[in-house]
Formats: structure tokens, sequence, C-alpha cells
């Protein structure tokens, strides 16, 4: 047998750590070392230990722990340095993590060429094992003139591998970002998009139709759809799941019950993933354990997923 199925099985999770994952779905600012960030800075920040009512709340915490304490552009270049170091202590050698467009002006004087390098010394010196793919960060709360302003410093960039769209999912119409989704396509970027956490299905499928998008983070409402279902395997549309955020944030009741199974086992290119591990306390490797414990993928499925998210997205 293999022994990530035996450390599944036996409940080691520090054997679990050793192997190599994906994480597609990391927010940096809120990704790191507990551990990391206490040494370098003497600040405690203290996960959930109890599933919040809304995404207002979780914005209160990110608040109280982190904007306050983090927001400079030392502060974030920690950040970025703890996310790296907590990768490498999971096992993670692929990682998919990148700055909101904003922050370019905020913490990186409008140098894209800072920003860049304060992700990739962070990679060399801390695991430079660890594959980055740089990422766009987009947030549906801004104009769409101000997103666009903020783009013409990235586009043309060759270190950015992908373009994701965040934030309250309802905060303006999909369709407004097609723009800037085309552009991104012609740059030759992966395309992204947060959907179906809070939304429906058909809102995925809109997403992924009007964006051309190639993977969506989360979408797990498409398990209450079966045409969805059908659509996304059949275009082969990969789905960046993060099963603690999805219990922490109400979306799901528990992760016994969480859709993963199903959309993986209607043949959906499906990863796990971490989402924030400061907040849900939750990283990659503990993520496959609480999916085999509570009975929702066996460990030879945890097993096929954790190797496919190794690979590229399925063409």
């Amino acid at each position: 047998m293999d022994r990530f199925m035996d450390a599944l099985e036996q409940g080691n999770l520090e054997t679990l750590r050793k192997y190599p994952k994906a994480d597609l779905h990391n927010h940096f600012a809120l990704g790191g070392s507990r551990r990391f960030l206490y040494q370098a800075t003497g600040k405690k920040i203290e996960p959930l230990v109890h599933p919040l009512a809304s995404m207002a709340e979780m914005d209160q915490w990110s608040q109280k722990y982190i904007g306050q304490y983090f927001n400079s552009t030392e502060g974030r270049k920690l950040l970025i340095r703890a996310t790296f170091q907590q990768a490498k202590e999971d096992g993670v050698t692929v990682l998919e993590i990148g700055e909101d467009v904003w922050g370019l002006k905020e913490f990186f004087h409008n140098d894209i060429d800072e920003l860049v390098e304060s992700f990739t010394s962070a990679q060399r010196e801390i695991a430079p094992e660890i594959e980055l793919r740089l990422q766009i960060g987009l947030s549906r709360h801004c104009p769409i003139s101000y997103l666009e302003d903020c783009l013409s410093y990235f586009w043309g960039n060759k270190n950015f591998y992908s373009i994701d769209l965040y934030g309250d999912e309802f905060a303006q119409p999909i369709e407004n970002f097609k723009g800037i989704y085309r552009r991104a396509k012609k740059e030759g970027l992966r395309l992204k998009a947060h959907v179906g956490e809070w939304g429906t299905a058909k809102d995925i499928r809109t997403a992924v139709e009007e964006l051309e998008l190639d993977e969506v983070q989360h979408g797990i409402a498409a398990a209450g759809d079966e045409s969805v279902i059908r659509f996304l395997a059949e275009n082969k549309i990969r789905l960046n799941i993060t099963p603690t955020s999805n219990v922490l944030l109400g979306r799901v009741a528990d992760m016994a019950e969480h859709p993963i199974g199903k959309l993986y086992r209607s043949g959906i290119d499906v990863t796990i993933n971490s989402d924030d591990v400061l907040i849900f306390d939750s990283d990659v490797s503990k993520e496959y354990l609480q999916l085999y414990e509570a009975q929702c993928l066996t460990a030879e499925e945890l097993e096929n997923i954790r190797k496919n998210g190794l690979k590229p997205a399925m063409l």
C-alpha cells in the first residue's frame, strides 16, 4: 500500500507532511506560519474556534489580528515569508499565491519589480524546492476602471502565472470583468475566480462561460445541480476546494457532508487546499486527514487527488 495512504489510515499528520502536495488556493496575507510570525513580531494570532456567521465576521478577525500589525511594506513582506515557511513545513511543493492589484501602490511603491522580488526572494531563501505560481489578485469590490489602471503595471510581466477574482460574489455582475479576463487570456494567464462558495451552481456556470475560466476557487455549490456537474466535468474545469474554510464559514454543515466527495466521484478535477491558514488553523495535510477521518473520501481517493494536484490542470 502507498505510504501516504498508510499515514492517513494511521492518523499520522507528521508523515503526511513529508509528502509533496499542491496548495492552489492560498491567500498569503492570511496563510502563513503562526509560529514564524510570533517569533518575528511577538504578536499572537488566534485561529477561529467556532464557525462564523458571515464574511463580515471574517473581515473583523482579519482587521484585529492582521491589518493593524502588518499594514506596511515590511509587514506585507513578512507575511509573504511566513507563507513560504508554512508551506515548506507542510510539504507543499506547488504554491499558487499573489498580491491584490491594489497592493502594488499600497505596499510596493507602484514598483512591479519590487513586488515580484518580494515573492521570488522569499522562495529562494526559505523554500527553493517549491514551485511558485505567482498570481494577480482582483477584488470584486473595486470599480472596473480602477482595476484596469492597476493592471497596467502587471500586463506583459511574464512572472505571473494566473489571475483570480475574489471578494463578495454579489458585489457586482460577473459580466463586468469580461474585458479584463479577455486581456488576461491574451497575456497567457490561467483564468480563475472565486465563485460558488456563497452563490449558486448557476453562478458557477455563468462565471465559467462569461470569463472563460480554467479553474474555479471553491465551486462547491455545483454539487446541487447535476447539469452543472456535467458541464464542469466535460469542460475539465478544475475546482480548488478548501474544506475547513467551507465548514467554518457555514457553507457546509460538517466535513462528513462536504460535497467534494460527490464532485470528485462525478469526474470533476478537484484539488484540496488551505485557503487561510492563520484563520482556519488547517494546512493542506490537515485537510487530507480530516476528510479521511470524516469518511468523506477514501485513502485511495485522497491519494489520487494529491497526485493529480501536482500535475497541470487537465487540458
